[in-house]
């Protein structure tokens, strides 16, 4: 499996054009505790949908000049010139304020003056509408574009040279810039169709990159979404992106914790209800729109829901709690909750969401797949059970005892108490799922489980998997288990994997073949190189035979240019066996990056680097001393087919880890700390210091080479895995530092498929030609 990670589209990748105010590309965005969204389901027409709490509630639908939400390969240009440029579009709302009230519908225009002095307009869309104040037609001309609500009075003419955005604002009829409650929720919305654009300012260029299609039936990898980092976007807008990447069969769509809910007043606060319904109107409207883009374009939809509740709309006596009775809050800002398996409304609740979202996917015609999504007790800090709720303290009764720490040693009611736990757990799971079958009726449904390994199976806590992997789940309870590691693999204890993965496959009979694996996510775009990590997980879960590996998640993977694509690993053919090192001692050695220069007529110039490592390149025909080894040389090629197979290569000015090239040293390279649980570290060269200190990975140590340290004495106890990373036989503690001092090899094939060899210009003392280029290391090609 190949990957890259593509920082900013070059000119090549825009070869689409797009028309400016396209209505897939708006967004709408607002403030808690209101839910809008925006759907485009025809060609030039956009709907908005709305539901308003408080009179202050306001609703921004959005361009923006910058796409900072397309995958850099597929976003449109930035273009904040608006002149010479006109727009027009029906306008029609309903349970808004309408075009010619007071606070009605404005387009607000962020950017700078002529002057460059940064400022906005606003502009009162009643003012440019020919029609009535529900049904309009609006055109907009951005050489003469004036803001004011009274015009001409009170004109303050817009300069159209430098946009950051703009926007257009929708608020409940009652709005006055109270905080006040209102006295029923209201549903509102409001449509844009017709949506005309036109003049020299118009036309966009837009990338239009076309990824080679994922195979699922090759185990091809798959794409999940989650609907709390998307809400704002067209559903359109995201199924464009996971067809182009090349992503295909289902899609696992997560749909969130924080904005499906109808919510209703509960003093000063909102608390989730179903009055009404399960889902609030904007969430469906833009599930049905995803549901029926996913299945016009070939896609499927695993729906996942999860026990996980926004904290601030979950009813108090639904929450897990802790033995001091504080709430099971997560590590979120603003925080989430989770939902008591053992509270009946509270797990009522989660079934008619369950429900609601089967129902969705049916109406579109899909074929129905459901999630559980890790289910479990959580576990506060210093290994706290939040399992003490008042629901589930009533359902266990006697069996209920104090647990301080579940990392200390267990007596056995404590133990017994975890299993009932996961009884319970269990239970509810089950509850949840044949709620789901229920509502999918004869269509029938495939039933999926998620888990998360590092917190279920934490070493820390071994009985921790009583309570949450329970028998319970044991084949045939779900159809597919899946599992989920991120931690482990972006803190770079991807070995602990394989490890969890035996385990659980042991205790709930789940072959290989019947499970997925989730790989990923990166948190943070300044943690970017985390995706290497996460792309080499998801490459071993395949080769280790799950049915299908899924990266988490498409926000990210947009945000950070991830593209993967298969094939990569069948062209690069590995022999472990080194070049003629005799030969390669004499080696012409070249280092070489890949740097887009763009220079400006003042001299000026911006610089992209498009390659995280250089590539290495050779001409080893200076080793080429006797007949001999011309004859060595042709049989190494003959055996290599010429450029097809790749082997091992011994640069002979960088071939170890010690600054001098010479005979490693135990102490030569950092790898990194110990945690009390982590064991594996990836062999790794530094070249430079601070800020730009390169890491060089190192995946072909030479055998019998590698000196291991751990807070500076040398130890033994280690192994070399076949990906050439050090796995220890103990975890160091938390902070000591691991070294490592070895001799390794570079990946590399010759870089054509001819090799001449002439008896006369060898005598005549003319040099011959060998050049080598670097690969990328197979995985397991170490030994």
């Amino acid at each position: 499996m190949g990957w890259a990670l593509v920082a900013t589209a070059e000119p090549h990748h825009r070869k689409g054009w797009l028309k400016r105010f396209d209505p897939r590309f708006w967004t709408i965005d607002f403030a808690r505790p209101m839910m809008a969204s925006v759907t485009s389901d025809v060609p030039g027409a956009l709907r908005v949908e709305a539901v308003f709490y408080q009179k202050q509630d306001l609703a921004g639908l959005i361009w923006e000049s910058e796409d900072r939400w397309d995958h850099p390969l597929l976003a449109y240009e930035t273009k904040r010139d608006f002149r010479n440029t006109q727009l027009s579009f029906r306008w029609r709302s309903g349970g808004v304020k309408a075009l010619d009230a007071l606070h009605g519908p404005t387009l607000t225009i962020e950017g700078r003056d002529a002057a460059g002095e940064a400022r906005a307009w606003y502009v009162r869309l009643w003012n440019y509408a020919v029609g009535t104040a529900e049904d309009a037609v609006v055109t907009l001309d951005f050489n003469a574009l004036d803001g004011g609500f009274l015009l001409p009075d009170e004109a303050d003419p817009v300069w159209a040279g430098d946009i950051d955005r703009m926007f257009i604002s929708l608020v409940p009829p009652g709005y006055d810039g109270d905080d006040a409650v209102l006295p029923a929720p209201v549903q509102g919305w409001a449509e844009m169709s017709d949506i005309a654009c036109w003049g020299s300012g118009s036309v966009l260029a837009i990338g239009d990159v076309v990824m080679p299609e994922l195979d699922p039936a090759k185990g091809g990898l798959g794409i999940a979404n989650g609907y709390d980092d998307s809400y704002h976007l067209s559903p359109a807008r995201l199924v464009r992106q996971v067809v182009q990447l090349g992503y295909r069969g289902d899609v696992v769509h997560y749909v969130g914790m924080s904005h499906y809910m109808r919510l209703a007043p509960d003093g000063a606060v909102f608390r989730a209800t179903l009055a009404g319904g399960a889902l609030n109107a904007p969430c469906a409207a833009w599930h049905a729109g995803f549901a029926a883009a996913c299945e016009a374009a070939g896609l499927g939809v695993i729906w996942s829901l999860s026990y996980e509740l926004f904290d601030a709309y979950c009813p108090e006596e639904w929450k897990q709690r802790a033995s001091d009775g504080s709430p099971a809050l997560t590590g979120w800002e603003p925080p989430s909750t989770l939902l008591s398996p053992v509270h009946v409304e509270a797990m009522g609740y989660l079934q008619a969401v369950a429900r609601a979202f089967v129902a969705v996917g049916a109406a579109a015609g899909l074929a129905l797949k459901f999630q559980v999504g890790e289910p479990w007790w959580w576990i506060a800090g210093e290994g706290r059970i939040c399992a003490y709720d008042a629901a589930t303290t009533a359902a266990l009764g006697s069996a209920s005892v104090p647990i301080a720490d579940l990392r200390e040693a267990l007596d056995a009611p404590q133990l017994a108490m975890l299993d009932a736990l996961g009884a319970l757990l269990a239970a509810s799971t089950a509850a949840l799922v044949a709620a789901a079958r229920d509502e999918a009726g004869a269509a029938g449904l495939v039933s999926h489980l998620l888990v998360y390994l590092p917190t279920v199976l934490d070493p820390a806590a071994p009985e921790v998997r009583r309570a949450n992997v329970p028998p319970g789940w044991a084949a045939p309870a779900f159809d597919v288990l899946q599992l989920e590691d991120y931690d482990w693999v972006t803190g770079g204890r991807g070995a602990e994997t394989a490890r969890a993965r035996a385990a659980t496959a042991v205790r709930l009979g789940y072959p290989i073949g019947e499970q997925h694996y989730f790989s990923g996510f990166v948190l943070l775009p300044e943690d970017r190189a985390q995706w290497a990590l996460i792309a080499e997980a998801a490459a071993a879960a395949r080769r280790a035979g799950v049915a299908r590996a899924f990266v988490w998640a498409l926000p990210q993977v947009a945000r950070d240019g991830f593209v993967t694509f298969d094939g990569e690993d069948e062209v690069h053919a590995f022999d472990a066996v080194d070049f003629p090192i005799a030969i390669g001692r004499e080696a012409v050695v070249a280092t070489e990056f890949s740097t887009q220069i763009v220079s400006s007529p003042s001299g000026h110039e911006q610089r992209a680097s498009e390659w995280a490592e250089p590539r290495m390149r050779y001409d080893a025909g200076p080793g080429i001393r006797s007949e001999a080894n011309v004859r060595l040389l042709g049989d190494f090629f003959r055996a290599r087919r010429g450029a097809a197979r790749a082997f091992r290569f011994r640069d002979p000015f960088d071939g170890s880890s010690a600054a001098d090239n010479g005979l490693p040293g135990p102490d030569d390279q950092f790898l990194g700390v110990g945690d009390g649980d982590r064991r594996q570290f990836a062999l790794v060269k530094r070249y430079g210091a601070g800020d730009a200190e390169q890491v060089r990975p190192i995946r072909l140590p030479v055998e019998g080479s590698v000196r291991v340290s751990v807070d500076g004495i040398e130890t033994a106890a280690f192994l070399t895995t076949d990906d050439g990373e050090i796995l220890l036989d103990a975890a160091p503690g938390a902070g000591i530092a691991v070294r490592a001092g070895f001799l390794f090899d570079v990946p590399v094939r010759f870089a054509e498929d001819r090799l001449e060899a002439s008896r006369a210009t060898f005598l005549a003392g003319e040099l011959a030609s060998v050049p080598l280029v670097e690969v990328r290391a197979p995985q397991g090609s170490s030994t």
